[in-house]
């Protein structure tokens, strides 16, 4: 299968890219690379620095499916530049889907976002609940995610709503609840934690990875799914940290009112198989930062990243 992958450079797309190609799958992948590029050379992979706002440099020729992952993440770097949020995590989803129709694409696979429900009191949130996004980074995936629904009877859309990613990607995230938690850690001996009370769902990379291939393997299973497994307090997390490091938790006020969970039952019912956990993020990021492998670096921390590049000011 020949498999288009936006955001390919990315913290995901640095892990999910190497296993689609051990599958034997042809990819292309896509991504502006402003925070690097730690995909290595093989065969089956072409890879272009390209910008998915600009939809003719987008090649599209015979490709199968489409994993869009490009985005700018998190509700902190959306709110940098509202106009660079805009274009690109919605209007390039609809151009990018025309595009795929065009082209005969047969599946379109996106990464959407748990938080575009906003603040929930539901022990278990479904997929059928309201949407209240409550940041300009919510808004544009529910956006997105509608403007991909109003295509399904074109192509097969397969709309994920990931919890928190963690776990270790050589295009390492450091600014995620479980991986900064865990660096502060190993790297202070001290965790602060804003709050703590906030509930955020969970979910190992490798796992998000399966997800992906599992869709990728079903096109039949359209629509939305949820896919996060542990729905845990932040101070929960830091708890679990300070536990396999000895690091003591320094608790300051936070103003941060995001809390919500996540229930995956549906995606579980189409036979997928939740394998990872946070305690496999924790354990992988205090081994890697031990043996030297993962250091704490600005390129790390998206926000940092983007104001360094200027994007901020406009892009």
């Amino acid at each position: 299968m020949k498999i288009l992958v936006t955001g390919s450079c990315g913290y995901v797309g640095t892990r999910l890219v190497p296993s689609l190609l051990e599958q034997g799958h042809q990819v292309v992948g896509v991504d502006t690379m402003w925070f690097g590029n730690f995909l290595e050379d093989h065969p089956q992979l072409t890879l272009l620095e390209a910008d998915v706002r600009n939809i003719d440099d987008i090649p599209m020729d015979g490709v199968d499916a489409v994993i869009h992952l490009a985005n700018i993440a998190n509700d902190p770097c959306s709110d940098l530049n509202s106009k660079l949020n805009w274009e690109v995590n919605a209007l390039a989803t609809k151009f990018l889907v025309e595009k795929a129709i065009d082209s005969g694409a047969k599946q379109f696979i996106f990464a959407s976002s748990g938080s575009v429900y906003g603040v929930k009191e539901e022990p278990e949130v479904t997929e059928d609940l309201s949407l209240v996004p409550i940041s300009d980074y919510n808004k544009t995936k529910m956006v997105s995610e509608r403007v991909l629904l109003s295509y399904a009877d074109e192509i097969a859309i397969q709309i994920i709503r990931p919890a928190t990613v963690c776990g270790y990607s050589p295009r390492m995230r450091l600014d995620l609840s479980v991986n900064i938690l865990t660096m502060l850690a190993v790297t202070n001996g001290n965790i602060t934690v804003f709050g703590g009370d906030q509930t955020r769902p969970n979910i190992h990379i490798l796992d998000m990875i399966g997800v992906y291939h599992h869709f990728l393997a079903h096109p039949e299973f359209t629509g939305i799914y949820n896919a996060g497994f542990e729905n845990l307090s932040i101070m929960e997390i830091a708890e679990r940290a300070a536990a396999k490091t000895e690091a003591k938790i320094t608790v300051t006020p936070s103003n941060d009112p995001r809390s919500y969970r996540l229930s995956s039952k549906k995606l579980l019912a189409t036979g997928f198989v939740q394998k990872y956990g946070v305690d496999t993020a924790i354990d992988e990021v205090i081994e890697l930062f031990k043996d030297g492998t993962l250091e704490n670096k600005d390129e790390f921390h998206n926000i940092k990243a983007m104001k360094k590049l200027g994007l901020d000011k406009g892009a």
